[in-house]
């Protein structure tokens, strides 16, 4: 096993641990997949990390095992007798509902874990689509520059120009009221920015050294964009897609807040549990409260693991 050689400590004083972890990465990144090993290793050692990582494995954990974690089905209301117009039982009232009930008699904590694997498929899917659409007009602008990166940059700043939230809510309400049309408008909203993320990153790697004796080589462009270049280009698409999904959390509860997911009023989603608690905020705050709680903590959980991923792949950025 090859070592690394470490810049020697000034006399009398111990080794900068930036230069260390810096020299190790540059080190890494020379060597055969080593970068991502890298990046790995200082993920491991970033508290950040391990703490957002926690917090998206339970979530998806609860997503995931959601049939057999609730206690009651998603559409059920098994205690729907004991709602009456002045008093919806809270949490402690009754033992068989620990979290409490809904306007609707549902019992609220199956409406969260069943809430989470709605709303963390929402994210997923939504980013998933912009990321692939964002790429797709990023790897063409970057590849054949010209006229052609200009026409798709310009359509990609006419979509950046208006608000994401806006955007969503405009394609959600000509699509329809279902929960695809909000993942398709999601992702749409979210095109622009893996769009002008790639093509950026692309235009840098096109004058590294490695194109340069790529092309000296003989290579085609075809190769050297899709073997040399958008390889090295696409770990910052990466992390941002990483902490899109958070945005991508929140949007899907606030189309949904809005009205635009479809669905049965008792569908268990957790912007649609925002949205029927604001009749009943006086005598169940903890309707709106709990559901706002999750959304919370899960978009937490996928924004400080983005930003540890971001450090991890770019380790002058703890210097600043």
């Amino acid at each position: 096993m090859s070592s690394v050689l470490l810049p020697p400590a000034p006399e009398g004083g111990p080794v900068d641990d930036t230069s260390v972890d810096d020299a190790a990465l540059l080190a890494a990144k020379t060597r055969g997949g080593g970068f991502w090993r890298g990046v790995f290793r200082r993920l491991r050692r970033n508290p950040t990390a391990w703490g957002g990582a926690a917090i998206v494995l339970v979530f998806v954990v609860v997503a995931l095992l959601a049939p057999w974690l609730a206690p009651y089905a998603e559409t059920a209301l098994p205690g729907a007798r004991n709602i009456t117009p002045t008093h919806i039982p809270g949490p402690g009232e009754l033992p068989q509902f620990p979290l409490g009930l809904d306007r609707f008699g549902g019992d609220v904590l199956s409406k969260l874990i069943w809430g989470a694997r709605a709303s963390l498929l929402i994210g997923v899917v939504s980013t998933v689509f912009g990321l692939i659409g964002g790429m797709i007009l990023g790897l063409v602008a970057g590849a054949f520059g010209g006229w052609v990166d200009t026409v798709i940059m310009r359509f990609v700043d006419i979509l950046l120009s208006v608000p994401n939230l806006l955007l969503a809510v405009s394609i959600a309400a000509i699509l329809g009221q279902t929960q695809l049309s909000v993942m398709i408008a999601i992702g749409a909203s979210q095109v622009p920015i893996f769009a002008r993320l790639l093509r950026a990153s692309m235009l840098q790697q096109r004058g590294a050294d490695y194109v340069l004796s790529a092309q000296t080589l003989g290579l085609g462009r075809g190769t050297i964009t899709m073997s040399h270049v958008l390889p090295n280009s696409i770990g910052p698409v990466i992390v941002q897609g990483t902490l899109t999904l958070a945005t991508a959390v929140i949007d899907a509860a606030a189309l949904s807040f809005l009205g635009l997911g479809g669905g049965r009023p008792e569908t268990a989603e957790w912007g649609r549990m925002l949205t029927y608690a604001q009749a009943e905020l006086a005598i169940a705050p903890w309707l709106a409260f709990l559901p706002g709680l999750c959304i919370m903590v899960t978009a937490l959980g996928f924004t400080l693991f983005g930003e540890a991923l971001r450090e991890a792949m770019d380790p002058r950025t703890r210097a600043r």
